[in-house]
């Protein structure tokens, strides 16, 4: 165990000054990085993101003339507290995301470490290339992380490990030297050691690791240890400690290697090292032709684990690209998740209506008449046998829904209620396949005498299923059970002769229990290893040997106590700090705009994780936990945290632990407002209805201001909006004073309520209008009820007292008259979707269910006409048959409470309409976010992401279609292109 650096202020200034990238000291980005996604957590001594290889020396140098050690972090998602510790972590993610050089021809390429392992495979698709290993994190897995943990991923009965593609690597020694590591041809390597103990005294810190590599493997004792007590050959996932054991079998090693297939390469010894050994620069990998053209699943229903197990020996002759375990555990709760329900589509129950377990076999061939002839070969083999009841197989799109159900695997776990969870703690073991029915089974004996259960997924292909057994560590019982399942499952693979670690390292959970898998003898020669390659114990000390105890410096102590918190919102089967726990740090939230998606719009922007939805979890469970604050939402390391929030709901719908920020942040804001009072602009945003509703009676007063850039810009300053933000202008009437004023038409048809939004009423008159004529075209009869406004701007500013009052006067106006058949619709998702989001959770007990009621039947515009198209209401007939493209932008808030689909349904009902979704996430305006001075810049810049450049690129003949209110005005703002609401694109196409 590292002791606590001793370093101050002065001498971390000093160094900040010493940096091209940047050095973070405070409190706040010290305890953002305190955690990863393991159950660790210790507090760093500071955080270094640097920007060149000058930045990664200098550290080198401070760590090694100040005592302290460098952590390398790239995504923060290792599962073994890798990247924890109280050293100085070296985020290398945002600046060192280079591909440096890619050899077609020779099938490699060049990266640095933070290029992120999906992203890579995009830019070597135009080649026909691929880099094979794939994390169920690989769209924000990085590379230098990869090689560190050596990962698999679930294709690695194909593409083996990470190790097996690395070639090369450029490293900087622990003396700040610079080395290189590859392929060593025999004779070149008896002529390097033969230089290096000719140099006597005068060695080099590199010759010194080579020779004493050399003197390690030449050693007939040690050669027999190694052989004797590492994992059987037969496993081919092995990440226990340093793999001493893949060098053994180079050629200068052992009698009979054949060159070039295993020559000396110390990339090998690199690979699984966890960064404790050099510090990676750049990374050569290892490229293989595209996989398969043709993927097929099959999805194999079976009664038990065991019986999955089976099916998984019988597959593997069917040489499979993947075969992968989704027990009943991930598709409980994937139920509860909006996102991942949705890929669950192709799951039938048991006939005791229980969740079975899924074998996802890849049978993926250049034809799907060569899948479909495996599959059905595999189905009849399966049923002969008695395996399984249900074998669907899925192509298309289907299978990408199926593989982001089970990469999801690890965040869903989160998502177990209360304070018991799917521990991480031997999710790694690896044994040999064909043991693993027996092994699993010995497994669970071992928690049925415990009294406990686990969540099985995963690689069941390759002999690593995830095996999360379900602990709560806030107890001192829970601490208990983390150690002892640990240690009595650590003899089982013993006894097996598996791996502890298959892909996710040893870190500092497992690397108590090396001697006890490899035998002492083996663990003093890592021992030696590390001594030799970082004299000073710099590089990421405490993991893989010399490691604390396997339960010190936990994320939550046992029986910790924390106060009772009275919120605002309601928190359905748990409470505000729980909510924030069920992240896990898996990550997900660090993807960029290349993986598509909304979540999370600030960090594809900046980079910076203090900016991801993880950060935001984490801040507040620290506050809430270990604030000495009576009210412990009173601290400024959450304002600033959650100052970036745009509050899109991208997280609530993608994130798959249903980590809600924008709730989060509305409550932090409330209970910051109780205490700091309400900030001048936040009222008045906050009261948009009644402050838009009083210049209603003069808008031509307003209009004036507000079309005059100069008269704009002083106005914008005044109230803390950016000078170069354009206003939304008021119409001249309102669309509750147009609607009273006009002649109704006589109708028969179905009753339609229409919820009047203080957007709509306001300033999107014509759209609403629009939205009427078109329901009364199409034969509804449209009524605006008594109701009041949404209460959206006074939630966006966490004035949850005042959108209290709101909700529930809507509540009452409305619960008698909406239902079903006469549903309540809305024109703007933010405002009617709060019916449905924010009213559940924060209304009086006495008006909940009625509240979901009324929640069940508020439908956007275009949910309702989709509807009336599948009651066959409406035919194409009322619609222009003239040809247009349609490309639509989605609403935050729409993708992640309801779906685009509906949208899309609607518009293609003209039947020549085309219309193709704009891959873009939150568009940057977020309500007022995207005003507000101090944001405007960020609001431009994720709107740069992928949105305003795809709008750029239409055709003016082109319609550009955005169902929000501030997504039309950031599309106007940024492009200069006037997009419209899918109401009027409707309304313009009737006949």
């Amino acid at each position: 165990m590292t002791p606590q650096p001793t370093v101050s202020g002065n001498q971390l200034s000093s160094l900040s000054q010493q940096l091209e990238g940047d050095l973070y000291y405070d409190n706040t980005m010290r305890t953002l990085y305190a955690t990863d996604a393991s159950a660790y957590r210790e507090m760093p001594l500071a955080v270094a993101i640097p920007k060149s290889i000058a930045d990664i020396k200098a550290l080198i140098s401070f760590a090694a003339v100040n005592g302290i050690s460098l952590i390398p972090r790239t995504a923060g998602t290792s599962l073994a507290g890798q990247v924890v510790g109280n050293g100085l972590v070296v985020d290398v993610s945002r600046n060192f995301n280079k591909i440096i050089e890619i050899n077609p021809e020779e099938k490699w390429v060049r990266v640095q470490p933070g290029v992120i392992r999906d992203e890579l495979n995009m830019a070597l698709k135009p080649y026909g290339l691929y880099f094979g290993p794939e994390t169920s994190t690989a769209n924000r897995a990085m590379i230098g992380g990869m090689v560190g943990n050596n990962s698999c991923g679930s294709n690695s009965i194909v593409y083996g490990s990470t190790r097996e593609h690395t070639l090369e690597v450029k490293a900087i020694l622990a003396d700040g030297t610079d080395a290189v590591f590859s392929n060593i041809k025999k004779g070149e390597y008896d002529s390097l050691l033969q230089a290096a103990k000719q140099k006597n005294g005068s060695a080099s810190l590199l010759d010194k690791i080579y020779l004493k590599t050399n003197e390690i493997l030449s050693s007939p004792e040690n050669q027999a240890e190694i052989r004797r007590n590492f994992p059987k050959p037969s496993v081919e996932r092995r990440n226990t400690g340093y793999a001493l054991d893949m060098l053994l079998n180079t050629a200068p090693y052992t009698q009979g290697a054949e060159e070039p297939a295993k020559e000396f390469n110390m990339c090998s010894l690199i690979a699984g090292s966890e960064g404790t050994l050099c510090f990676l620069t750049e990374i050569k990998l290892n490229l293989v032709p595209l996989p398969p053209k043709t993927q097929g699943l099959v999805c194999v229903h079976c009664f038990t684990i065991d019986e999955a197990l089976r099916a998984t020996i019988l597959t593997l002759k069917y040489q499979p690209q993947a075969v992968e375990l989704i027990d009943e555990y991930v598709l409980e709760c994937a139920a509860t998740n909006p996102e991942q329900k949705k890929n669950a589509f192709f799951v039938k129950n048991k006939p005791d209506g229980n969740y079975p377990a899924i074998l996802v076999v890849d049978l993926s061939r250049e034809t799907k008449e060569e899948v479909e002839a495996l599959a059905a070969t595999l189905e009849k083999e399966l049923t002969e046998a008695n395996i399984g009841f249900h074998y669907p197989l899925l192509f298309g799109d289907d299978t990408k829904k199926i593989w982001t159900l089970r990469k999801a695997g690890l965040g869903l776990l989160a998502n177990i209620p209360g304070d018991e969870k799917a521990v991480a703690v031997i999710e790694d073991t690896a044994i040999d396949v064909y043991d693993q029915p027996e092994y699993i089974r010995d497994f669970n004996a071992i928690l049925k005498k415990h009294g406990m259960s686990a969540v099985h997924y995963a690689h069941a292909g390759s002999g690593e299923l995830h095996l999360r057994p379900i602990i709560n560590l806030k107890t001192s019982e829970g601490h208990r059970q983390f150690r002892m399942i640990a240690e009595e499952i650590a003899d089982l693979v013993k006894k097996y002769d598996g791996s502890l670690s298959g892909e996710h390292g040893d870190g500092r959970l497992r690397g108590e229990f090396i001697p006890k898998m490899v035998g002492q003898h083996n663990y003093q020669l890592f021992k030696d290893i590390k001594k030799t390659w970082d004299p000073n114990n710099i590089f990421n000390p405490g993991k893989i040997v010399d490691t604390a105890p396997m339960d010190t410096f936990l994320r939550y102590e046992a029986d910790q106590k924390t106060p009772e918190f009275k919120t605002y919102f309601r928190f359905h089967d748990q409470d505000v700090l729980q909510h924030a726990e069920q992240c896990n740090g898996s990550g997900d939230c660090r993807k960029t705009e290349l993986s598509g998606g909304t979540m999370c719009p600030s960090f594809m922007a900046t980079r910076n994780e203090k900016d991801t939805t993880r950060a935001r979890a984490n801040i507040l469970r620290e506050m809430l936990t270990r604030s000495p604050k009576e009210n412990r939402f009173d601290n400024h390391e959450i304002k600033e945290v959650y100052d970036l929030c745009l509050a899109c709901k991208g997280c609530k719908g993608e994130c798959p632990s249903n980590v809600d920020a924008a709730k989060l942040k509305m409550e932090f804001l409330q209970q910051y407002h109780d205490v700091h009072g309400v900030p001048l602009r936040s009222w008045l945003v906050g009261n948009f209805s009644k402050m838009t509703g009083l210049a209603s009676y003069v808008p031509w007063a307003y209009n004036l201001i507000f079309k005059n850039a100069p008269l704009r810009k002083i106005a914008n300053q005044v109230v803390g909006f950016h000078p170069d933000r354009t206003m939304p202008l008021l119409h001249d009437t309102t669309l509750k004073k147009w609607y009273d004023k006009r002649k109704k038409p006589a109708t028969s048809g179905k009753r339609v309520y229409l919820f009047c939004d203080e957007f709509t009423n306001y300033n999107d008159v014509e759209i609403g209008k629009k939205s009427i004529l078109v329901l009364e075209k199409l034969g509804y009869e449209v009524i605006i009820p008594d109701h009041g406004p949404s209460g959206r701007p006074q939630l966006s500013k966490g004035l949850l007292k005042d959108a209290k009052k709101i909700a529930e006067e809507n509540i009452r106006l409305l619960k008698d008259i909406i239902s079903h058949d006469t549903p309540l619709v809305g024109i703007e998702p933010s405002a009617i979707l709060t019916f449905r989001d924010e009213y559940p959770d924060l209304v009086s007990d006495e008006l909940l269910e009625e509240s979901k009621k009324l929640a069940m039947n508020a439908l956007q515009f275009d949910e309702f006409i989709a509807r009336e198209i599948e009651l066959k209401n409406i035919s194409k007939d009322k619609f222009t048959k003239e040809k247009r493209l349609i490309k639509l932008h989605g609403h935050c808030q729409q993708k992640a409470i309801s779906s685009l689909v509906p949208t899309k349904k609607m518009l293609s009902l003209p039947e020549n309409y085309t219309v193709q979704l704009i891959p873009s996430g939150c568009c940057g305006m977020a309500g007022s976010f995207g005003y507000e001075k101090e944001h405007y810049d960020i609001s431009m810049k994720i709107g740069e992401l992928v949105l305003f450049p795809a709008v750029r690129q239409q055709p003016e003949e082109v319609i550009i279609a955005a169902p929000g209110t501030s997504c039309r005005h950031q599309i106007h703002d940024g492009t200069g292109r006037k997009a419209l609401h899918p109401a009027e694109i409707l309304f313009e196409a009737l006949v």
